[in-house]
């Protein structure tokens, strides 16, 4: 059984590890580098101490005595205020960590980067701010409130060759979605370019030797590329019609005349309430003459082949002979 003594220096002890001054004291120095937070402790450890049943206690008592030295010196740095709070500057680091991953390679240079090397061509660094003659004030070359901002201006003058009823600021913005749309088309090809990936054309990919259908669909390609779609095209010589080519569907104006509408609607309420289905007779006769064809030639092969068979004879340097049949 424990006494109330025990107990109450059993607090006591509790209290004053609790409470443990800043003051450590070692037989050497630890060495700092605030920039990183890092101490380096050069002190002997007790194995001992170390070796003992109590290993997990000396370990946090000796990273709570660096870990105080460290913020000690961390206190002797100048510090400031920043929202009403006291910060310490931390000066650059003084020791090389190693790196989580590899240094990264330089990048390829694009192909203005070398085309400029080749040419002796030197970058000129323009300044951020220009003059705005305009504003009659100094605005940025580029970005938000730049100067020359032609997105801003409510009045645009239709040149002289336009067509006065065509809208200038669509056509403006359709310009500017392209140049945009055109320098990320170049942004990838430099890095297809850099990682050696060969980038498709347009219309039709590049491929070592073409087949014979390749050249035709790029030649039909080529043929509908013109303004009128291909129509005033002459073909080649022994040029063949292009296969699967597709037919565009013809669509009614949703506004204008009614007249051809009303017309199909009525035919067509007329088959749906009419008991007896609208036959075109030329046209089914036309279709059971055809098959009754097909199945007669059918028949008739087969029955020339059957006599062909019983007529054909065995032996060296006869010839087969073939009974005439009845035409």
């Amino acid at each position: 059984s424990c006494s109330v003594e025990d107990v109450l220096a059993k607090a006591e002890r509790d209290e004053a590890e609790k409470l443990k001054g800043i003051t450590v004291s070692k037989e050497l120095d630890l060495e700092f580098d605030p920039g990183n937070l890092l101490a380096f402790d050069k002190n002997r450890i007790d194995t001992r101490e170390f070796k003992d049943s109590k290993r997990e206690d000396f370990l946090r008592s000796l990273a709570r005595d660096n870990t105080q030295l460290l913020i000690n010196e961390i206190w002797k740095l100048p510090t400031e205020r920043v929202e009403e709070v006291i910060v310490a500057k931390l000066p650059d680091p003084t020791t090389l960590l190693p790196r989580e991953k590899p240094a990264p390679k330089p990048k390829p240079p694009t192909k203005w980067e070398q085309f400029a090397k080749l040419k002796g061509i030197q970058k000129k660094k323009k300044t951020n701010l220009v003059w705005d003659e305009v504003h009659k004030e100094w605005k940025r070359r580029w970005g938000y409130k730049r100067a020359k901002d032609d997105t801003k201006e409510w009045l645009i003058e239709v040149p002289v060759n336009a067509d006065p009823n065509e809208d200038q600021f669509a056509k403006r913005n359709k310009a500017k979605k392209e140049r945009v749309a055109r320098n990320e088309y170049n942004r990838l090809k430099n890095i297809a370019r850099a990682q050696k990936i060969k980038v498709p054309g347009m219309g039709l990919a590049p491929t070592p030797q073409q087949s014979k259908a390749e050249l035709a669909q790029a030649v039909n390609i080529a043929k509908i590329s013109t303004a009128s779609v291909g129509k005033f095209q002459d073909n080649l010589p022994k040029e063949k019609t292009p296969k699967n080519t597709g037919k565009k569907r013809k669509f009614q104006p949703l506004i204008g005349d009614f007249s051809s509408e009303k017309q199909k609607q009525l035919d067509l309420l007329k088959v749906m309430d009419s008991k007896k289905p609208r036959l075109d007779i030329t046209k089914a006769v036309n279709k059971q003459m055809r098959e009754e064809d097909m199945e007669s030639r059918k028949k008739n092969k087969k029955d020339f082949g059957k006599k062909g068979q019983r007529g054909k004879m065995s032996g060296k340097g006869r010839k087969p002979q073939m009974k005439q049949g009845k035409r």
